[in-house]
């Protein structure tokens, strides 16, 4: 679904993202572990299509989906034709607006209005929260609601592969498993998911594969319950 092929990114005269190569399968789950500044989040900026000064430039490399070639098409595109959607890392919801305003916002660019309606049904059974909360301004949710309602934006989108930067960020313990539970529910239902986290232990508790990042490079890729008893990533990232 997704082939990323010897990525070089750049913010102005410094490079990022040094080559790096990976792949995400349709119907899959896929975590990009690593350390905070590895570059993970300069991957999703790259996959978006994201424009300086935000976001890196792609000095060398493919970025190619369903055979497309993504690095000339601009970030709206990227959403409203290509299906792909971004939870950035903060959630970036807007607070003076109710829950159901930013649902509605994801919609902007749909025809399938019969379909949105389900898609609202279905956000509602994932996050009941949101569905008691519906009108309520959503800089009164906490943390863990916000990053629901980011999740469920993404998907009233109409996207059929998510990327997650950093979901579980800030999130009590309970409220990230609780997350993780609904991404294998979106997952198993068909939504292809691309997920970047610090915290190696719930992600590989819930991916097919993940890949490591270190400065800008992969180092180590495999499927996640072979990694999640690798002592080198036990010993630095599970403790």
């Amino acid at each position: 679904m997704l082939e990323i092929e010897d990525l070089h990114v750049q913010y102005g005269s410094i490079e990022a993202l040094h080559g790096i190569s990976l792949k995400v399968e349709k119907g899959e789950m896929v975590a990009l572990l690593g350390a905070n500044g590895a570059g993970k989040s300069t991957t999703l900026m790259s996959i978006m299509r994201l424009p300086p000064p935000e976001a890196p430039r792609v000095t060398q490399g493919r970025i190619v989906y369903k055979g497309v070639d993504l690095l000339p098409i601009a970030a709206h595109q990227v959403v409203a034709e290509h299906k792909i959607a971004l939870v950035p890392e903060g959630r970036r919801v807007f607070g003076n607006m109710t829950v159901l305003e930013n649902l509605e916002l994801a919609t902007y660019a749909r025809k399938d209005r019969a379909q949105v309606q389900k898609d609202y049904e279905r956000v509602f059974s994932l996050f009941p929260r949101m569905a008691d909360r519906k009108h309520q301004r959503v800089d009164t949710l906490s943390g863990g609601e916000q990053q629901m309602l980011a999740t469920g934006r993404a998907f009233m989108s109409g996207a059929d592969f998510i990327l997650l930067d950093e979901p579980s960020m800030g999130l009590a313990p309970l409220l990230m498993q609780e997350l993780f539970k609904v991404l294998q529910d979106l997952n198993r239902s068909g939504t292809t998911i691309f997920v970047v986290e610090q915290n190696a232990h719930i992600a590989l508790s819930y991916a097919h594969r993940a890949y490591l990042m270190e400065a800008g490079r992969i180092v180590m890729e495999g499927k996640a319950a072979a990694l999640a008893e690798n002592p080198e990533i036990q010993k630095a990232y599970l403790g």
